[in-house]
């Protein structure tokens, strides 16, 4: 597939999750078993059965950072709101910004809690913004910022956001998008997991709101990826090696351990890395560490639904995503998961 149009569908409104369901482990599991085999609907805490002892669990242990500030053009009043894409050191950040006219360089703005920063410049979409006062930009952020939800979810935020768009496992600030398919698991589950003999393994990706674009060209192989910093460590390598040694499987908790992971063995074998990445896994992709793959529904056209199709297969997915719309699924980051129980081997 080479077009964007190839990976866009049809979902009712009223399937996008507005809100989580008050129990993590509540929301529904689409099971997709290797291509021609039945799908099968379940539960998240039933997720255990569909593992087995010895499999690794890899985890994002990014945290969400309160990424979206509101406030206003300092000399003009005229309103301005920031979403965080990147802390850029620790009083500079990299934002996109929405105003009535877009400010140039030098404009100075006002949070609504009266913080006073200025805009530095471009750099393509973003704006580069700095803390003027000498404040840094995270500790403005937990101050004043809220919890960056996606566009599609169309209510006020509300306090529990702060808590519920946030895995229970996070521990890295740097996040101004959730890794939603960790957004299921809650501590009873990864008790069991353990007892099963499951192992439990972490990285870090710093998703940025990029993750939400739409992909502008119709042609995939012109379509530039956003950059994501990720920390792929040591243990984390050593930790992949046993598993294949003991012949367990992979399993990757959302397409953020996926590009991470596969991001880190791009030179051949995996190894450790930190830094960027811009890896655009697309159909055709070969690849060499994730076995399995548990995911949220992703949205039309965007690369993370060309992620999951290149990983399970376009026809595949198409299926799954027809049974999910047609049984009512809930769609995006609040919404239901899959369990891609096979790669697609090219």
């Amino acid at each position: 597939m080479k077009y964007s149009i190839d990976f866009d569908y049809d979902l009712p409104e009223d399937l996008i999750a507005q809100a989580p369901l008050a129990k993590r482990t509540d929301s529904r599991l689409l099971v997709v078993p290797a291509a021609h085999h039945t799908l099968i609907d379940t539960v998240f805490s039933d997720l255990e059965q569909r593992l087995r002892h010895g499999d690794l669990l890899v985890v994002n242990e990014t945290k969400v950072l309160p990424a979206r500030l509101y406030g206003q053009k300092s000399r003009t009043g005229g309103k301005v709101e920031l979403l965080l894409e990147r802390l850029l050191d620790e009083g500079t950040a990299l934002v996109q910004l929405r105003a009535s006219k877009p400010p140039g360089p030098g404009t100075e703005l006002t949070t609504k809690g009266g913080a006073p920063l200025r805009v530095l410049g471009r750099d393509g979409m973003f704006f580069v913004v700095a803390c003027s006062g000498g404040e840094r930009f995270e500790e403005l952020l937990y101050r004043e910022g809220e919890a960056p939800l996606p566009p599609y979810i169309e209510r006020p935020v509300k306090d529990t956001d702060r808590d519920r768009y946030q895995t229970v496992y996070a521990r890295h600030p740097g996040a101004v998008a959730a890794p939603t398919a960790g957004l299921h698991f809650d501590e009873r589950l990864f008790e069991k997991l353990a007892a099963k003999g499951v192992q439990l393994a972490k990285l870090t990706l710093h998703v940025g709101a990029g993750t939400f674009s739409p992909m502008k060209s119709e042609i995939l192989d012109q379509h530039e990826m956003h950059a994501e910093e990720i920390v792929v460590s040591d243990e984390l390598v050593e930790a992949v090696c046993q598993t294949r040694d003991r012949g367990g499987r992979v399993v990757a908790v959302g397409t953020t351990v996926v590009r991470a992971l596969e991001s880190a063995a791009q030179r051949g074998a995996l190894a450790p890395m930190r830094g960027p990445t811009k890896l655009f896994i697309r159909p055709g992709f070969r690849f060499s560490v994730v076995d399995m793959l548990i995911t949220n529904f992703h949205l039309p056209r965007s690369t993370l639904l060309v992620l999951v199709s290149a990983f399970a297969g376009v026809d595949r997915i198409r299926e799954a995503y027809k049974h999910a719309v047609d049984r009512r699924y809930r769609f995006f980051s609040y919404g239901d998961a899959m369990l891609l129980e096979s790669r697609r081997v090219q």
